[in-house]
Formats: structure tokens, C-alpha cells, sequence
């Protein structure tokens, strides 16, 4: 994702340093080519960041819901960042000239901050739903273990208790029985 675009924002920026470093025209050409390959695999990688159908960085949103009645709940806003999004122009005239290449190393760097505001976005959100799913986790389990303390009793155990109780109950109507008949 946003990791992927940032290491291809820096391969773009190397090609544009190389390119201020000559002054041979063909040379220019040949990396402003390369720059334009690398702005496609930006686009592409934008495009292929999705998961189940949801793609945060080709503009769609996410709803995360904490519990059964989405009354709780976390809105994760989505990013449309293909090479337009970010603002990395095309190499204007082959970088012939330098003006050129520093403007699309000024859109690379704005466009590097961009990845790393958004990035740091996108942790915040999922520190959040990291703690809401370890605490769903912790309930979970606390609800099992109480479930399972009332459920799984011993079974022996509580034959002999019932074997018990239908003595009593025995002898307590025979004992019944016999002082009616007394009388």
C-alpha cells in the first residue's frame, strides 16, 4: 500500500536527481521515460491495494462497527492515491530543462509528505481497531470461561446429588405413607 507507492515516489525522485545531474538531452529523455513508467506502477499499485473488495487508496471508504448495533463504530476515510492524486505530474518537455525536473521534484516531495501524513492516519485507525479487537477478545473469553464453568459441571458429581435426592424424596413419602397409616 502506502509503503509500496513511498518506495516508488523515491525511485522517481532518483531518476529526476539523475537527470539534474547531466546535461546530455538524450540522457533527460531516457529518465524522464523512466519517471513516466514509474508514475504508471504508482497507479497501478494504488489501484491493486484493495482487500475483500475495499480499496482505501483508489478513493473508497470503511466502516468498522464494535458492536452488534453499530452503535459503535469507526469511519475510515479513503484516499485516492493513484499519480494524479498525489500530484506527480508528467516530465514537462523530456526534463530538458532543469526548471523542469525541479518542479516534478517538488511535486515528489509534497507528495512524499502526503504518503506520510495518510500513513500515519491509517496507523492511528488501526491502533484503534487493534484495541477494540483485543478487548472484544478478552470479553469473549471471560464470557466462555463463565459459560463454561456453568455448563460443564461433573457429571458423576451431580448423578450422585440427584440419586441422593430421589432417596430422600423415597423415604420421605414412605416415611409419609406409614405415619398416615399409623393413624
Amino acid at each position: 500500500g502506502i509503503k509500496g507507492i513511498t518506495k516508488l515516489v523515491e525511485q522517481a525522485k532518483g531518476l529526476a536527481r539523475q537527470a539534474l545531474q547531466t546535461a546530455d538531452a538524450t540522457t533527460r529523455s531516457t529518465l524522464a521515460t523512466q519517471f513516466a513508467e514509474v508514475r504508471t506502477q504508482i497507479d497501478e499499485l494504488s489501484a491493486d491495494a484493495g482487500f475483500n473488495g475495499t480499496n482505501l487508496l483508489d478513493g473508497d471508504s470503511l466502516t468498522v462497527n464494535f458492536n452488534e448495533d453499530s452503535s459503535s463504530s469507526l469511519s475510515v476515510t479513503g484516499v485516492t492515491y493513484d499519480a494524479t492524486g498525489l500530484g506527480i505530474a508528467a516530465a514537462s518537455n523530456a526534463w530538458a530543462a532543469d526548471a523542469d525536473i525541479n518542479a516534478a521534484v517538488a511535486n515528489l516531495d509534497a507528495a512524499t509528505n502526503t504518503l506520510r501524513a495518510q500513513a500515519s492516519t491509517f496507523g492511528s485507525n488501526l491502533a484503534i481497531v487493534k484495541n477494540r479487537q483485543d478487548f472484544t477478545r478478552s470479553m469473549i473469553d471471560t464470557l466462555n470461561n463463565g459459560a463454561d464453568g456453568l455448563v460443564l459441571a461433573d457429571s458423576n458429581e451431580e448423578g450422585a446429588k440427584l440419586v441422593t435426592l430421589n432417596t430422600r424424596q423415597q423415604m420421605s413419602t414412605t416415611a409419609l405413607s406409614l405415619a398416615s397409616q399409623s393413624d
